[in-house]
């Protein structure tokens, strides 16, 4: 979630007596490797032990090796619930005693936020989360979401990791109301000037995880889309309204270790999404493939590499499904080129490396300020990319020179578990240059 909170805390750094220590990322005080003979867990207050002990790779008996204990200790600040987590194993009576403590978060706020949309500082939205984090110590959270300025909307999420204790039963509940500004470029010329369509839907997923790694769920929904005035190919059907219910089947493996910025590890998820069925002369399908590779490369450097692609399908594909580049998905050195088409492709490389590695930041007490919302795990890095797309109509050949490409480097600002910021600098296959500022992690 984009939020405020990096803005705030850049305030408090300049008001604020800053306590700093380096991160041991196992912070295990033995040497290596140690066979584990039992687990025990300490600072979960709240929250529930199974929702951190199912996260780890190895259990009690097992040898547990300096990069395993890394590796778990991301996977379980990746919940996203906690602000600090740290291994440690002591030797009582010839038994060696993993324990495992955590900082829990602050988890009921509203809390203000400003979001980019399509990542550009033209389309500036801003509202406020209400949110009930790690609900019941089970990791569910409750989101509502009030946003104004650019796409105003209001949703309300519910998201319920398991049904209960050894479960693997994932489910979740979403409500959305958007007045949401058209996308299409082709679809603002035939109107011949700028508009809005109403967007309502509700939707609920349920699925199930399988093993550490392997997720598959199916999603239902029933969508409303409001166009002021009727031109076919804007609306899907024969109205300027579109109803139709919609499926969707995922299927995702992720064994990276640290979720918000990965350093290790493999992820592939695909996507299929059906809409209409026919009711009201709406039936097509999108398509969405994704597949990212981490690894550590030498010393401190890693790298990164992406393969992802959207693929529309079925009958009459309104603008609004079109697949874009310039919107949601940019390529740097091209950040603020426009293109859309029926598919699109896109291969991101990045090399980065540390600046500042792994800080735990934690502030005096500031008035009117939870302690919660006073850690954070800082770092800097640098990075280096290119990266490549194009956009395709249905039946039309591809060529290579129909790729947009750039390339450049730039800093990365890590505020975890809140955000990272991103100042890179991209240029085109024309050596044309631009300046980006970005929040999230590029991929």
């Amino acid at each position: 979630m984009n939020k405020i909170l990096p803005f705030l805390i850049i305030i408090l750094f300049t008001c604020t007596f800053i306590k700093a220590e380096s991160i041991d990322t196992a912070s295990v005080k033995t040497s290596f490797p140690v066979i584990v003979d039992s687990i025990t867990l300490s600072g979960n207050d709240i929250t529930d032990e199974d929702i951190i002990i199912r996260e780890l790779t190895f259990a009690a008996g097992d040898t547990l090796t300096k990069d395993l204990a890394d590796y778990n200790k991301e996977r379980i600040f990746s919940l996203g619930i906690f602000t600090k987590v740290e291994f440690s194993v002591k030797n009582d009576s010839g038994k060696n005693i993993l324990n495992i403590h955590v900082d829990e978060g602050w988890y009921i706020y509203p809390i203000p936020f400003v979001q980019l949309k399509d990542k550009d500082w033209n389309k500036l939205s801003y509202g406020f989360y209400a949110v009930i984090k790690n609900f019941r110590g089970r990791n569910e959270s409750i989101t509502g979401k009030a946003e104004f300025g650019y796409d105003p909307s209001f949703t309300l999420s519910y998201y319920k990791p398991s049904l209960g204790p050894g479960s693997k039963i994932f489910m979740q509940f979403d409500l959305l109301y958007q007045n949401v500004n058209n996308v299409s470029n082709t679809a603002e010329m035939l109107h011949g000037d700028t508009f809005e369509q109403k967007n309502i839907a509700g939707q609920v997923s349920v699925g199930k995880r399988f093993g550490l790694f392997n997720w598959l769920s199916l999603s239902a929904a029933y969508n409303y889309i409001e166009t002021p005035f009727f031109i076919k190919g804007i609306s899907a059907s024969d109205s300027r309204i579109d109803r139709f219910p919609s499926a969707g089947f995922i299927y995702k493996y992720d064994n990276r270790d640290l979720i918000q910025f990965p350093k290790n590890g493999l992820y592939f998820d695909f996507e299929l999404l059906w809409k209409g069925f026919g009711i009201n002369k709406i039936d097509h399908g999108i398509l969405n493939l994704d597949f990212r590779e981490y690894r550590k490369l030498w010393g401190d450097l890693h790298g990164k590499w992406r393969l992802t692609s959207k693929f529309t399908m079925g009958g009459l594909i309104p603008y609004y499904d079109y697949s874009r580049l310039g919107s949601t998905e940019k390529i740097r050195g091209h950040f603020h080129d426009e293109e859309e088409g029926n598919h699109l492709y896109i291969g991101s490389f990045e090399l980065y490396h540390p600046i500042i590695k792994d800080l735990n930041l934690s502030f005096e007490w500031v008035p009117f300020i939870p302690n919660q919302l006073l850690r954070y795990r800082v770092a800097l890095y640098s990075q280096l990319f290119i990266e490549t797309g194009a956009v395709q109509q249905r039946k039309r050949k591809l060529g290579i020179n129909d790729f947009n490409t750039g390339y450049g480097g730039g800093l990365t600002l890590l505020i975890l578990p809140y955000n990272l910021l991103r100042f890179e600098y991209g240029l085109d296959e024309f050596n044309n240059g631009e300046f980006i500022i970005d929040i999230g992690v590029s991929f």
